[in-house]
């Protein structure tokens, strides 16, 4: 078999990267290991770019919010995980979330029938000697680890995900529950809310604190990302901490009473058929058991029965600002190119985004031509330059895209009028870059 590049892993950055590259008219082997009696330890099946930890791919607004912005930079750079996000879009308010099993479906299928890409079910061990992206992401097996921390001679860092439950929406009591976006956005019926009142609360802090977790082995101690936070270990911080996180009924009207709940647990739409709702920012290492118990003692949710319960694994990621270039290659070895979450963003949106500019990298150099960067100020380049030289090597963690990657705004403006010069800006330099 003969092909231009390997790309070896097809979650959403690897598919994503093989897009850009067949599209660009190169031949591509896209290598995933799941299909060929391989598994990881968060999915469930072997289709391309299937999505583990949530179903949502976060704001829309590309006016006033960065991943907005970068889901917009993506659809003008041709994106496939953007195409098929958009096409099995659920209601979510102003944010993006799909239909977790019909957009792998058609990512899966729009891949495979491209006439320049080859799926191979086959697990990759070593580093290639052709050119190569790899995007294994954060759960790359210990074999091609191995291969990774001996050519850079950096052993991979790592943190946990965690993932959160799933609920059936018919079990769910909406004589208790109610339909409302915070704040009122979107058409009302985005978001399932279940009101808790202050001795509710405590209680279930109380327990979630008491509450029986899977044990850690050796391997997993290692630090917690920020951004995927699980739930007791929240609550641990703080018996507050919650109120003003994930529970927080801040601009929830509870109809019962007209007022603001005390504190409110959310449930968004997981699929299209709106039966499966999952528990927002509920990400957890309790036991499953202990999962149902405690999960049933939400005003609501008494007689929930759930399609997922919460887990966690172990993700890696490299040390990027010291071991790869502006245009992702490995230093030590350049034929190989490394794309999404192993890189050390964070997100379903920025693993793609690198995946595409890591072909679109590999594209150009392939074809003897020079892609120059896209600019810090757009969100693609913002995120780029964070990964591949902006951030400290030594306390490099995993990040999501923000305006604090994005190169500051001159002079003393308002913080919503901030936002919107950010996005007028990166706009205005992603024309521009297109353009040469």
């Amino acid at each position: 078999m003969t092909y231009d590049i390997q790309v070896i892993g097809g979650g959403l950055a690897g598919s994503e990267a093989a897009w850009q590259l067949a599209e660009a008219g190169l031949t591509v082997r896209l290598s995933e290991m799941r299909g060929a009696g391989e598994m990881t330890p968060a999915h469930h099946g072997d289709s391309l770019a299937e999505l583990v930890c949530s179903n949502s791919f976060r704001s829309d607004d590309a006016d006033s919010n960065a991943v907005g912005l970068l889901h917009q930079e993506m659809r003008a750079l041709g994106s496939l995980i953007m195409r098929e996000g958009d096409r099995h879009r659920v209601p979510a308010g102003s944010a993006l979330a799909v239909d977790r099993d019909g957009f792998s479906t058609g990512v899966t299928a729009a891949i495979a029938a491209h006439p320049n890409i080859t799926i191979v079910r086959e697990r990759v061990d070593t580093l290639p000697e052709g050119p190569a992206i790899i995007a294994t992401g954060p759960l790359t097996a210990p074999a091609l680890s191995d291969s990774i921390a001996q050519e850079t001679g950096k052993d991979a860092l790592a943190f946990f995900d965690a993932i959160a439950p799933i609920v059936h929406r018919d079990t769910i009591d909406m004589d208790v529950a109610w339909f409302q976006s915070r704040w009122g956005k979107g058409d009302g019926t985005d978001y399932i809310n279940c009101p808790l009142d202050k001795e509710q609360y405590h209680a279930f802090v109380a327990a979630l604190i008491a509450g029986e977790k899977t044990e850690y082995r050796e391997w997993e101690n290692v630090p917690y990302f920020e951004g995927c936070m699980p739930i007791e270990v929240m609550a641990e911080r703080g018996v507050e901490t919650l109120r003003f996180g994930p529970m927080k009924g801040v601009g929830l009207d509870d109809p019962r009473t007209g007022r603001w709940p005390y504190a409110a647990v959310q449930l968004r739409q997981d699929n299209a058929h709106g039966t499966l709702w999952n528990i927002v920012g509920f990400q957890t290492k309790l036991k499953h058991a202990e999962q149902v118990r405690l999960f049933r003692t939400i005003p609501g949710l008494e007689k929930a029965e759930f399609a997922r319960l919460g887990g966690l694994h172990r993700n890696t990621f490299l040390r990027s600002p010291e071991l790869l270039d502006a245009t992702l290659r490995l230093r030590s070895r350049p034929n190989v190119r490394f794309a999404g979450q192993i890189t050390g963003c964070e997100g379903y949106i920025e693993s793609a985004s690198i995946g595409l500019i890591a072909g679109r990298f590999a594209a150009a150099e392939l074809t003897g031509r020079t892609l120059a960067p896209p600019p810090v100020e757009t969100a693609l380049g913002a995120l780029l330059t964070h990964i591949t030289g902006a951030a400290e090597a030594e306390t490099y963690q995993p990040m999501n895209v923000n305006f604090g990657l994005f190169p500051p705004i001159p002079g003393r403006t308002k913080k919503a009028d901030r936002k919107k010069m950010y996005t007028d800006r990166a706009r205005a330099a992603l024309s521009e870059w297109l353009a040469a």
